[in-house]
């Protein structure tokens, strides 16, 4: 999947970027060489892989050191919620940015 110079100015916009018109050719290099990484890794076959839930698992036993699961913070949503400016429902209510 490559990007076009449209897309990145495209995603610029999206993400209030301003890139001048050397950033741009720069910008489009880099992620374009970000997703032919992401397609190579999603070449390779990981069936009978066991997932590792750390690196260090690979080449030795690791314990994990869980804790209990205990609230320890009360819940501070309205108080945190005073300064918003559009509430509702106790969510925040942000305007539309996609267009």
């Amino acid at each position: 999947m490559a990007l076009t110079p449209q897309d990145v100015g495209r995603i610029a916009h999206l993400a209030r970027l301003e890139l001048s018109p050397t950033e741009g050719p720069v910008m489009l290099a880099q992620l374009n060489g970000f997703f032919t990484i992401v397609e190579q890794m999603s070449a390779v076959d990981t069936r009978g892989v066991e997932p590792l839930y750390t690196p260090l698992s690979a080449v030795q036993a690791v314990q994990l050191r869980l804790r209990d699961d205990l609230v320890s913070e009360t819940n501070e949503r309205e108080a945190n919620q005073r300064s918003a400016p559009a509430v509702e429902d106790g969510l925040f209510l942000v305007p539309k940015v996609i267009e």
